[in-house]
């Protein structure tokens, strides 16, 4: 890796389409760039309207070029929802050299034959996670290049997905004039920088609660051990929010973000705002008191249904509780009514960079750490440098054919 690198990660949201712009210098990673834009054509995570989309990534590609001054052509796009799967695979190698040493191309071919498993049709691998290398029985190895074995096993984590969600993403970057570096799954993403090391060790369940659902990953052992999407969010709460104030769902998205409050308890009774009712022009005012006792029962289920669902993967008492992001989670109050209902330590994961400090951008953030340790660590053949427009698209053609292998193999060759 140079030592000024440029990586652009894209996170395809239900309300934001994000882009970041992070420039790696001697390691340490500086944000530079940042676009959103609101997110058409997604509905509960899912792409229903390939044009709206496009419309929004160019939208908040754009919006992040015009603040650096450069031109965007590659991007590592973030991979989430209830399709996404996790499984145990084993591959085992002969080293091939003739001193024994284990080398890159040893650890290729241990990854490739852990690849090797029975998948459905309609199911593809987006990716394969080592969590542990074996050199001749002994375990718990890390990074086996350089040792001396006869044998070279790994146990991984195969990711896979549907073929439809994979290619509709892909297709949705590739209509935009841009160029797919590689899919990150977004839990993982999102655990590289959410998570401490020993969070991850003793036990932690991630969670990321975005406008249209709320994805689950359980981290344990160091590794990703777990993945789950519930379809509800943020929206749900403006839903309500519009019914009980009998209002516009717009309008009661904006009185969500300017006075939403989880907890009635640190709701504000002299914090009044009007609201114009639905079918007239008259208008009819609340207190964020008022608000509260709409938004709380709201958020109380989300919580819940989140510890159902963790209580169903069977990681319901994990040392290290809970860490929320995502959007959602910025609402004031809304700490005190996920300990409540989830019982346990919980805290709320920030980004500790200068533009980005909200838990919103933690997904998009994630992806750019996560990549530039994956670079720092091995030399890649992918292309890390912004290149015009133009000659992006010139090449397209030319790059189409391989480049599901590459965002196959992605992945597996991240050690």
């Amino acid at each position: 890796m140079s030592n000024n690198d440029i990586i652009v990660s894209l996170d395809i949201g239900t309300s934001k389409v994000r882009a970041i712009i992070g420039e790696v210098v001697n390691g340490t990673i500086n944000i530079i760039g940042v676009g959103s834009a609101e997110s058409e054509g997604i509905r509960k995570g899912a792409i229903v309207d390939i044009d709206q989309t496009v419309n929004s990534i160019r939208s908040a590609v754009d919006h992040a070029e015009r603040m650096v001054g450069v031109q965007i052509s590659e991007v590592y796009v973030g991979i989430s929802g209830n399709h996404i799967a996790l499984q145990s695979s084993h591959g085992v190698v002969a080293v091939s050299n003739e001193d024994r040493e284990i080398g890159e191309e040893d650890i290729d071919r241990v990854i490739q034959a852990a690849r090797v498993i029975a998948l459905p049709p309609e199911r593809e691998i987006i990716g394969v996670v080592p969590k542990q290398y074996l050199v001749d029985g002994q375990e718990g190895i890390n990074d086996p290049r350089g040792m001396i074995g006869v044998r070279l096993e790994v146990e991984a984590t195969i990711i896979t997905g549907a073929k439809t969600g994979i290619h509709n993403l892909i297709r949705v970057v590739e209509k935009s004039e841009l160029k797919v570096a590689g899919l990150i799954l977004m839990s993982l993403a999102s655990g590289q920088l959410a998570l401490s090391k020993d969070e991850k060790a003793v036990g932690t369940v991630l969670v990321d609660v975005g406008a249209g659902a709320a994805t689950i990953a359980v981290f344990e052992q160091g590794n990703l051990v777990a993945t789950s999407t519930i379809q509800i969010g943020g929206e749900y709460i403006s839903n309500d929010i519009a019914i009980g104030l009998r209002t516009q769902l717009e309008i009661a998205e904006k009185i969500k973000l300017k006075y939403g409050c989880a907890s009635v308890e640190d709701s504000a009774p002299d914090q009044m705002f009007k609201v114009t009712r639905m079918g007239s022009n008259v208008e009819k005012e609340f207190s964020q008191v008022d608000l509260g006792n709409i938004i709380e029962p709201r958020v109380e289920e989300i919580f819940q249904m989140i510890r159902a669902e963790v209580h169903r993967l069977g990681y319901g008492d994990l040392a290290g509780g809970y860490v929320l992001t995502g959007g959602t989670v910025c609402m004031p109050g809304i700490l005190a009514v996920a300990q409540a209902e989830l019982a346990t330590s919980v805290r709320i994961a920030v980004p500790d960079f200068i533009g980005v400090r909200d838990p919103s951008y933690t997904s998009g953030v994630g992806i750019i750490q996560f990549v530039s340790k994956y670079m720092k660590n091995r030399n890649s053949g992918f292309s890390k440098k912004v290149v015009s427009k133009t000659a992006a698209k010139k090449s397209s053609d030319s790059n189409k054919p391989g480049f599901l292998e590459r965002v196959k193999s992605f992945f597996s060759e991240f050690i």
